[in-house]
C-alpha cells in the first residue's frame, strides 16, 4: 500500500514536469531555426550573405526568433516552479501558479540577501574572488546561487503542498478576508523567506553531491550510457521517465560546461548554449548530447519497422483492421518521436517484445555515444528534430550523416527480430487474436448499446459519446477524483480502482490501461490533451 502511495506521488509529478517540458519544442524551434541561419559560419559556407547578413531583414528576424528562444531556456527555473504547481495542485491551479511565481522570487531574493551578508556578493554587486566559480549566477536577474530547475521545482512543490492543504483555509472573522484561496501567496512569501535562507545552507553540499554524481555518470563511459537508456525505456510503461531523465538533461547530474563564458548545468542546456553561441565553431559536445542522441536511431527507424513487422504477421483477415493503427503509429514515432501508440500496442499483449526493445533502445544510446554522434533534442527523437538539430547544423557539428546506416541497421534488426518472435513465440500482437471478436471495432453507439446505455446518452450530456466512454470505463464520473495528462496518457485519481472497466476504454480508443494503487493511466496518444480537456469539462459539470 506504501508503495503504491509512493508510486502514485512520482507520476503526479512525473505529470507537472510535462506542462513545462511542453514549451521546449517550440523554444528549440525558434533557437535552432534562428542560431542557425545568422551563425556567421553557417552564412559564409552557403554563401548567403545578400540574403541573411547583418542588416538584412531575415537576419533581424531570426535573431529575434534565437532570442526569444534563449529566453525560455533562459528561464526554465521560473517555468518549472509555476508548471510544476500547476501540475500538483488540485483546485483553483491558476492560484498555485501565481503563488509559486511569488514563493521563486521570494526565496532567490533571500538568498541574494545572505549571499551579500556573508560577503560573497561585494556591494558593487560583483561576486568575491573566493567564492568557487559557477556556484553563483543571475536567476531572472537575481543574483542567487545556482540551483537550475531544481530552484523552480523546490518552489512549485512546496507551494502545491502549502496550496493543497490550505486553499480552503477558514481565518478568524477579523482576518477573513484572507482566507482561501487569498491565504495562499501571503502563506508562500512568509515560508519561501525562510526556504531562502535553508537553501543557503543545504544548497551548497547538494550541489557538491550532483556534481559528484555528474562526474560518476561520466565517467562510466559507454557502459553508462546503456544503462540510461535502458533505464529510460523501461520506466516508459510506469509513466516515471520524466521523472529519471529530467536531471540530466536540466541539472548538473547531465555534466556542466563552460559556453560563451557562462557555466551551463545540464545536458540539454549545454547543447542549446553551443547551439546558440555564434563562437561556437567545432563539433557539439557528446559527453552530454549522449543522453539525448540515442533516441533517434529507434524512434525514427526501428520502431516503425516493428510497426512493419506486426502489419506483417498479422491474420489476413485482420489487416486491414490493424492496418491504420500500426502506420500512424509508426509515422508519428518516425516524424514526432512520440512512440507510446506503438510502444503500447506490443507492451500489453507481448512484453518480451517490450523487453528486447528496451534493450535496443540502451544500445542505440551507446551506438550514438561510441559514433560520436552529438544530436540534442527538444522533446523526442523524431525526424522534426532530427532535421533542426541534426543536418540543419551541419555534418561537422553532428556527425548527422554517421547515424544514417545505424538507422537502416536498425529498421533491419528491429524488423527480423520483430517478426521472428511473434511468429516463433506465437505472440498476440494487434490483428493475431485468437478469435475476430478481440479486434473487431464495435461503433461507439454499439457498445453502449451493449452495456444497455442509449447513444442519446451523449448527447443528453452535452459530450461525445467517446468522452461518454472514458467515464464510464473509469467507474463513472462520481468514482473519478482527480484528471489530468500528459503527453500521451489521461493520468486519473479514482476511489474504487475495482470499477474501472478496461473494455470500455478500449472502445473509446484507449492503447492500454495502467492501474497502481488508486492511480489509473490510460493511454490515448498525442490527441490525449482533447480527451482530458473534454473529460474534464464533464466532470466538473455534473459533479
Amino acid at each position: 500500500m506504501k508503495e503504491n502511495k509512493i508510486f502514485s506521488i512520482l507520476q503526479r509529478i512525473g505529470r507537472s514536469f510535462m506542462l513545462p517540458i511542453a514549451v521546449l519544442p517550440v523554444a528549440g524551434l525558434l533557437l535552432g531555426i534562428g542560431a542557425s541561419f545568422t551563425n556567421p559560419t553557417t552564412i559564409e559556407s552557403y554563401k548567403l550573405g545578400k540574403i541573411l547578413g547583418e542588416g538584412t531583414i531575415l537576419h533581424m528576424i531570426l535573431t529575434v526568433m534565437s532570442n526569444a528562444g534563449d529566453a525560455i531556456f533562459g528561464t526554465l527555473p521560473l517555468i518549472f516552479a509555476v508548471g510544476v504547481a500547476i501540475g500538483m495542485a488540485k483546485r483553483e491551479k491558476e492560484v498555485a501558479a501565481l503563488s509559486a511565481m511569488i514563493a521563486f522570487f521570494v526565496m532567490h531574493t533571500s538568498i541574494n540577501a545572505m549571499l551579500k551578508t556573508h560577503g560573497q556578493i561585494l556591494a558593487d554587486g560583483t561576486v568575491a574572488e573566493h567564492v568557487l566559480g559557477g556556484t553563483i549566477g543571475s536567476i531572472v536577474g537575481i543574483q542567487s546561487l545556482q540551483m537550475g530547475v531544481f530552484g523552480g521545482i523546490i518552489a512549485g512543490l512546496g507551494v502545491a503542498y502549502l496550496h493543497n492543504k490550505y486553499y480552503q483555509i477558514e481565518l478568524p472573522q477579523i482576518l477573513s478576508f484572507f482566507g482561501g484561496s487569498k491565504f495562499i501567496p501571503i502563506i508562500s512569501t512568509v515560508v519561501y523567506v525562510f526556504v531562502g535562507i535553508a537553501m543557503y545552507y543545504v544548497w551548497p553540499p547538494v550541489q557538491n553531491g550532483i556534481y559528484a554524481l555528474g562526474g560518476l555518470v561520466t565517467g562510466s563511459g559507454y557502459f553508462g550510457t546503456l544503462i540510461y537508456g535502458l533505464i529510460e525505456r523501461s520506466l516508459i510503461p510506469f509513466g516515471l521517465h520524466h521523472v529519471f531523465y529530467l536531471p540530466f538533461w536540466q541539472t548538473g547530474v547531465g555534466g556542466t560546461l563552460q559556453v560563451g563564458g557562462e557555466l551551463v548545468q545540464g545536458a540539454q542546456n549545454i547543447f542549446f548554449a553551443e547551439l546558440g553561441d555564434k563562437n561556437w565553431t567545432g563539433m557539439f559536445t557528446i559527453e552530454h548530447a549522449r543522453f539525448m542522441a540515442g533516441k533517434f536511431p529507434f524512434m525514427i527507424f526501428g520502431l516503425p519497422a516493428a510497426a512493419l513487422a506486426m502489419y506483417h504477421t498479422a491474420k489476413p483477415e485482420n489487416k486491414k483492421v490493424v492496418g491504420g493503427l500500426l502506420i500512424s503509429a509508426g509515422l508519428t514515432a518516425m516524424i514526432t518521436g512520440i512512440t507510446e501508440p506503438i510502444e503500447f500496442s506490443f507492451l500489453f499483449v507481448a512484453p518480451v517484445l517490450y523487453i528486447v526493445h528496451a534493450l535496443f533502445a540502451g544500445i542505440s544510446f551507446m551506438m550514438m555515444h561510441i559514433l560520436n554522434i552529438p544530436i540534442g533534442q527538444t522533446f523526442s527523437g523524431g525526424l522534426i528534430d532530427f532535421f533542426l538539430f541534426g543536418i540543419l547544423q551541419g555534418n561537422a557539428k553532428t556527425n548527422w550523416l554517421t547515424m544514417i546506416p545505424l538507422g537502416l541497421t536498425y529498421s533491419v534488426v528491429y524488423y527480423f527480430m520483430f517478426r521472428t518472435l511473434i511468429t516463433k513465440l506465437q505472440l498476440k500482437t494487434p490483428g493475431r487474436e485468437d478469435s475476430s471478436e478481440e479486434v473487431k471495432l464495435y461503433s461507439k453507439a454499439d457498445y453502449l448499446e451493449k452495456q444497455g446505455a442509449s447513444a442519446n446518452a451523449a448527447k443528453e450530456a452535452g459530450v461525445n459519446e467517446q468522452i461518454l466512454l472514458v467515464a464510464q470505463g473509469l467507474g463513472g464520473l462520481e468514482n473519478i477524483t482527480d484528471v489530468d495528462a500528459c503527453a500521451t496518457r489521461l493520468r486519473t485519481t479514482v476511489k474504487d480502482v475495482s470499477l474501472i472497466d478496461e473494455a470500455a476504454l478500449k472502445q473509446s480508443g484507449s492503447l492500454g490501461v495502467i492501474k497502481a494503487g488508486n492511480g489509473v493511466q490510460v493511454i490515448y496518444g498525442p490527441r490525449v490533451s482533447i480527451v482530458k480537456s473534454q473529460l474534464e469539462e464533464y466532470w466538473h459539470n455534473n459533479h
